[in-house]
């Protein structure tokens, strides 16, 4: 078996001392270097590249950031981002997200030598994970923190087989999107592009505590809609979209005809705290047909199951297609599981900004109550560039409020 050649680049001693004995520990992982800083590490890799980098980043003379968008740029090449447990490294590491690097290790300040020697596990579950990227999608990238702990399923925060309570049609619509492993830069790609009204949205982001409120105000900055760090009893409203916090899980309730959100507390589920398969089945309890479910590029099999529980109770469904993923992971699991209605790209969405991703991703009654020609406007877009069409989009009748069917392009 072909071992995983590894890169250490940190400007402790200490943290390269370690990390190299944890990796080398597993059979299937070679370390063929470690550096002090990028300058240093850039000399060696001109005699041998790495499979996968495990990067700090503050470093002298050249910060981590700088060295990764270098080599995203010249050769991209999967990059775990050791990074500290602080609000000013978590605003440094969202920098280092959106240049391409795939998983996160998090360390703290104090204990770091003990702190590294007891999370070896998830470390080389990290570089794992890192080395199956997609070459090819690695300016997507994004995050997973990695754990190794007890397998629970959603049960564990919102059991199964209790009675539903959504409405069987309501004029708010609901569209959840559950990601990990490339998540970042693919929600960079469709929230940015999406018309100021639009449904409400709630999103898990596999990401540790402190990473998602930065995560967040970073997407907020590039799109029109408001994004924000879900907190309890938020309401889910048009043109809102809320980003479950690491370390909560985040439910879909409904009071009346409208939704709100539950941040909680509880265990791994999927191992992920946040849990998309948490999400996604208080989606089909409280909302049913009234959501559209959209699961996206990561590692594992974390949404599949909250997704099929969608599918069945009516919602719209969709995975990302394996060409556009960093890891077509949670996407295939969700198809093998029979969940997935569609499976859509989100390369139409960087060729042209003039697409609404909502047309894109919920064309199943999701629009009802929203600009009918602005929803045209976009299906034309896409005949215009030769994709494929969407058709039944329900829109009410701007006079008698009655609801009829608009099909402006069949689909493929």
């Amino acid at each position: 078996m072909k071992k995983i050649k590894v890169l250490l680049v940190d400007d402790s001693a200490v943290v390269r001392q370690v990390l190299q004995g944890i990796l080398e520990s597993d059979p299937g992982i070679q370390v063929i270097g470690a550096s002090a800083d990028p300058l240093f590490a850039m000399e060696r890799m001109k005699f041998k590249w790495p499979d996968v980098i495990v990067l700090d980043v503050e470093m002298p003379r050249m910060d981590g950031i700088t060295f990764l968008r270098k080599i995203m740029s010249e050769r991209p090449t999967p990059v775990v981002i050791c990074s500290s447990l602080t609000e000013q490294g978590a605003e440094t590491t969202m920098q280092a997200l959106a240049a391409g690097a795939v998983e996160i290790i998090t360390k703290p300040q104090m204990g770091l030598k003990q702190f590294l020697q007891d999370a070896s596990q998830n470390i080389i579950h990290a570089v794992k994970v890192a080395a199956q990227a997609n070459l090819k999608r690695l300016h997507a990238a994004t995050p997973v923190l990695a754990r190794v702990a007890p397998k629970l399923t959603a049960d564990a925060i919102l059991p199964s087989g209790t009675t539903a309570h959504a409405m069987s049609r309501t004029t708010e619509r609901v569209i959840a999107i559950g990601t990990s492993t490339g998540g970042t830069q693919a929600l960079e790609t469709v929230l940015p592009a999406l018309p100021r009204v639009c449904p409400g949205m709630v999103i898990v982001q596999h990401m540790p505590e402190k990473f998602t409120a930065s995560f967040a105000e970073r997407l907020n900055g590039l799109s029109e809609i408001e994004i924000r760090e879900a907190k309890n009893n938020d309401r889910v409203i048009p043109g809102l979209a809320l980003i479950a916090p690491g370390g909560h899980h985040m439910l879909l309730k409904r009071s009346g005809a409208y939704y709100y959100v539950e941040v909680v507390n509880g265990p791994l589920v999927n191992r992920h705290c946040p849990s998309v398969d948490v999400l996604f089945r208080s989606v089909a309890r409280y909302a049913g047909k009234n959501a559209a479910g959209i699961i996206m590029t990561g590692m594992g099999d974390d949404g599949a199951r909250g997704l099929k529980e969608m599918y069945d109770a009516g919602a719209a469904t969709y995975a990302q297609d394996e060409d556009t993923c960093v890891v077509f992971g949670m996407p295939k699991e969700a198809i093998r599981a029979k969940a997935v209605g569609r499976a859509v790209t989100l390369g139409p969405l960087v060729a042209d900004r003039r697409i609404q991703p909502a047309a894109l991703l919920c064309p199943r009654e999701v629009f009802a109550g929203y600009d009918r020609d602005a929803c045209l406007r976009a299906f034309a877009t896409r005949a215009s560039l030769g994709l494929p069409g969407l058709c039944h989009v329900i829109f009410p009748s701007p006079i008698s409020g009655a609801v009829r069917t608009s099909t402006a392009l069949h689909a493929s």
